[in-house]
């Protein structure tokens, strides 16, 4: 069984640097290079723009992230305003992220005049890269775990036994990471890896905050994750089927042009 060591790092000068902090910033360089390396081999897009693309879509997204967070905390921080900026301690929620990173993307589309699914076909095959180590941060800080359990993996927090969620989750993106670059290199239509990773990095979260004991909740019972979750893959699955079924009346068009 594993317990946390503490969460800071190491220190510079009495600035104590967090193990949080480093896991995520870990995680976006190395979707980064993901992203830098594939764009001009699988989506024809230059690795100076794509460059732009990405430092954009970063701050967004944190900014976005620790929005969202602090939005469903909103009790906690209100009595202490100066918390919100104390990113280093832990409080990013993943689906603020995306939002706002995803609008960005959206909105450095219309300057640049690239295809918006194909920009997220990009991003959304390397955010598993990327959400797989930072979820790491969640172990140092003890916090984005489940309730007690016995099982031999079980972390220690607070001398209690209990579901590694973060570990859940980061097993599932990498994988879902590894299986996501096997399909943007074969993509059938723009849209088909950011709507697989859409879908399944959705099922597994949905599953996974039923674990969870330090879940946002909305309106006091229901879990925000799950019901998000829940509805990206309803939206995902939708869009998924009328995308691949307008590539195939293209192709069956052009079959019978021949």
């Amino acid at each position: 069984m594993m317990e946390s060591p503490g969460r800071v790092a190491f220190s510079i000068a009495g600035i104590e640097v967090m193990w949080y902090g480093i896991l995520v910033a870990a995680g976006i360089l190395a979707a980064f290079f993901v992203i830098y390396r594939r764009a001009p081999k699988y989506h024809g897009i230059s690795q100076d723009r794509i460059f732009n693309f990405v430092i954009l879509a970063v701050i967004a997204g944190i900014v976005g992230a620790r929005a969202y967070y602090v939005i469903f905390n909103w009790s906690y921080y209100s009595a202490d305003a100066s918390r919100i900026l104390d990113i280093r301690s832990g409080g990013l929620a993943i689906h603020g992220g995306l939002i706002f990173g995803f609008l960005m993307i959206l909105l450095l589309c219309r300057i640049y005049k690239e295809k918006w699914l194909n920009i997220a076909d990009l991003f959304f095959s390397a955010f598993p890269l990327g959400q797989a180590i930072g979820r790491w941060g969640n172990f140092f800080n003890s916090e984005a775990h489940g309730g007690h359990t016995d099982l031999p993996w079980a972390v220690i927090v607070n001398g209690d036994t209990v579901h590694p969620t973060f570990l859940y989750e980061s097993i599932w993106c990498l994988l879902l990471f590894l299986f996501l670059l096997r399909i943007d290199s074969r993509r059938r239509f723009s849209g088909q890896t950011f709507l697989l990773c859409c879908i399944l990095y959705s099922a597994e979260r949905f599953f996974v905050e039923g674990l969870r004991t330090d879940s946002l909740m909305l309106f006091g019972t229901l879990r925000q994750a799950q019901a998000l979750s829940a509805c990206v893959i309803i939206a995902a699955l939708i869009a998924y089927i009328y995308l691949y079924r307008r590539k195939r009346g293209k192709k069956k068009g052009r079959k019978k042009e021949v």
